[in-house]
């Protein structure tokens, strides 16, 4: 930026130059236009005999990034650089606004200073070609401004992939401790039933508990591998490994993770999900966290005794539709959109432990499987969380 600034001033040194006048006549090679340029010329040479000026002719197919800089809708085009303020002069009848504005132009540079023609005078003792051309300077100063936009482009990348890592790990040292929770009761579980009586039924119960145990595992597996990609990956983007996925299974599976939860606030869950629901094409830890990072959030709002539902529905042939329902405090209107961001929170969630990355996390999810999620609330009434996923085809 500082090498911008540089040529910038350096350009606007050579442009401001009030006691020479500067033109860049813009010509293009259509048929049928190249007399009219020439009457143009004709013109402009005739005019150098009354008062010298400097003038370069720039043909727009060579230069037009320089038609873009001027902001040229126009050819033939006269663009004044020098005394200031710049002016452009456009359009079929270029030689009658010559005619209008010639005698200004003339008039305004034998009004300056004794001082201007001294620096005149200097400048036109000058040794040829001492001064650059106005067309070379604006055409660098074009290419440093394309690269300080990319530079720019590229700084907001990094920092757009710092943000990233930095909400990924948070949430993912976070969401470790249910999982591990959950894998260390069913060890504590499995201790206490070797001290019982080994029939049937207590195989089953171990059995059962094993498998919750190498879930649980495996959840946090998946997580720990992700939190390692992200504190080495330079991207630091959201792997996605989809595949064929049973929707009431895994829904099924879900409920049974959060069904402690549910009983502890002796809270009501209803379930609407169809057997024969199509399945979709998913990451199945990601989706399964999507669903219980919605219920737990629906769990932990509603009061004790209130009503928690989830429901599945197949929309299209497309998309199959989730809906998470709570009887919570509700969501304000103009803060809908606002939850999904990163690090919002709502200000009844201020004093409470959290990142703020719950529903964030959910969005990238969503997206992450071209599917939409949103929110319908209102205060006292409640939430109902909604979002799409794709149909395996």
């Amino acid at each position: 930026m500082l090498q911008l600034y540089e040529w910038q001033k350096d350009l606007d040194n050579q442009t401001s130059d009030e006691g020479h006048l500067q033109l860049l006549l813009f010509v293009d090679k259509r048929p049928g236009y190249r007399k009219k340029i020439q009457r143009v010329q004709a013109y402009l040479d005739d005019l150098k005999l009354e008062q010298d000026f400097q003038l370069e002719v720039i043909e727009i197919d060579k230069q037009p990034h320089l038609v873009e800089y001027f902001k040229l809708v126009a050819t033939p085009a006269l663009v004044k650089i020098s005394p200031q303020p710049r002016q452009v002069l456009a359009g079929s009848n270029l030689i009658e606004q010559l005619e209008i504005w010639w005698p200004r132009w003339k008039n305004s540079l034998q009004n300056k200073s004794v001082a201007d023609s001294q620096e005149l005078e200097q400048l036109d003792s000058s040794p040829a070609g001492a001064t650059p051309k106005i067309a070379s300077y604006s055409d660098r100063l074009l290419k440093l401004s394309d690269k300080a936009f990319h530079l720019q482009q590229e700084k907001e990348e990094l920092l757009e992939q710092l943000r990233f890592k930095e909400q990924i790990l948070a949430m993912l040292v976070h969401d470790l401790r249910s999982p591990l929770t959950a894998a260390s009761l069913a060890m504590e579980t499995l201790e206490l039933s070797e001290n019982h009586e080994n029939n049937e039924q207590k195989k089953q119960l171990r059995n059962k508990l094993y498998l919750q145990s190498r879930q649980q595992v495996n959840i946090m597996k998946r997580m720990i591998s992700d939190l390692l990609e992200a504190s080495t990956s330079a991207n630091a983007k959201l792997k996605v490994f989809p595949c064929k996925l049973n929707v009431y299974s895994l829904c099924q599976d879900v409920i049974s993770q959060v069904k402690k939860q549910l009983n502890a606030k002796s809270q009501i869950f209803n379930e609407d999900i169809p057997q024969d629901i199509p399945q979709i094409h998913a990451d199945e830890e990601l989706v399964r966290q999507l669903l219980i990072n919605l219920l737990e959030n629906a769990v932990k709002y509603t009061p004790e005794g209130g009503e928690i539902s989830l429901s599945v529905l197949h929309r299209t042939s497309q998309k199959v539709q989730f809906r998470v329902s709570d009887t919570g405090p509700g969501i304000p209107a103009e803060k809908q959109e606002r939850i999904f961001e990163d690090h919002f929170r709502l200000k009844r969630d201020q004093e409470q432990e959290g990142y703020g990355l719950g529903l964030a996390f959910c969005r990238k999810i969503v997206r992450a499987h071209y599917g939409q999620i949103w929110v319908n609330s209102s205060p006292g009434d409640g939430s109902c969380f909604n979002f799409t996923l794709p149909v395996y085809r």
